[in-house]
């Protein structure tokens, strides 16, 4: 990924954001800004965190969402979520997505469904690091020849990036919670976006494709196509 530079030789911050894929852009300009809001105490962590009993005993609903754009105050830790939040959701989106948007916010709502319904059961308050890691997954999985190099002192394939990882934080004292709830989401929505429609076509099930973006999806991200019906004379 060329890192784009400006008429001076220095780092043009606007190019690189705005060659940033659109999906992948709005995530991490709304981190950035619910971020900034609690810096300048504009805003509290304490009404974006996830509670159940908020959201749906007192119709807090934005809950639902800013506990994944919140990842801590700015910090290096910050930065090292939002490093990976956007290289491996533009490497999404501009990969197995370029041209699927609409498919590409079918998996973020997913994982934002399934991370929501057990996030009660865990415990957890923020789960922007669980959505990070479950796009690494994905990732992973679908580039596993990919090689990669963990601070220069040993080298795997892209599909134990996770795991690596996951170590790295329980390393650095974290709970592996969060992280693992990743992972896990992921490996549900890899198994039903790309191992199902295979097993299913294999063993004539009617049923082919499970992570089909409706009609209404399809149309709001533009890639909304009439079926082209074939007639026969």
């Amino acid at each position: 990924m060329d890192v784009p530079a400006a008429a001076g030789g220095g780092f043009d911050f606007m190019s690189w954001y705005m060659e940033i894929p659109v999906v992948s852009r709005l995530y991490f300009t709304g981190a950035f800004l619910t971020t900034a809001g609690c810096a300048l105490d504009i805003i509290s962590p304490f009404s974006l965190y996830y509670n159940f009993d908020l959201i749906f005993s007192h119709g807090q609903i934005w809950r639902l969402f800013t506990t994944y754009l919140f990842f801590g105050m700015f910090s290096i830790d910050f930065l090292f979520h939002m490093y990976f939040l956007v290289r491996y959701c533009r490497l999404l989106e501009e990969g197995d997505f370029r041209g699927r948007t609409a498919n590409f916010v079918l998996m973020l709502l997913f994982g934002i469904a399934m991370m929501t319904l057990v996030a009660p059961f865990c415990s957890v308050h923020f789960l922007g690091s669980a959505l990070t890691f479950m796009m690494t997954y994905v990732w992973g999985r679908r580039n596993e020849h990919a090689r990669m190099s963990f601070l220069g002192v040993f080298s795997f394939r892209a599909p134990y990036l996770p795991w690596v990882m996951l170590a790295f934080s329980v390393l650095l004292g974290n709970p592996v919670t969060i992280d693992a709830i990743g992972i896990l989401v992921g490996h549900t929505y890899y198994f039903l976006e790309y191992v199902y429609p295979v097993v299913a076509d294999i063993r004539g099930w009617r049923l082919k494709r499970i992570m089909e973006p409706p009609r209404l999806l399809h149309l709001l991200c533009g890639t909304y196509q009439e079926p082209v019906h074939l007639h026969q004379d």
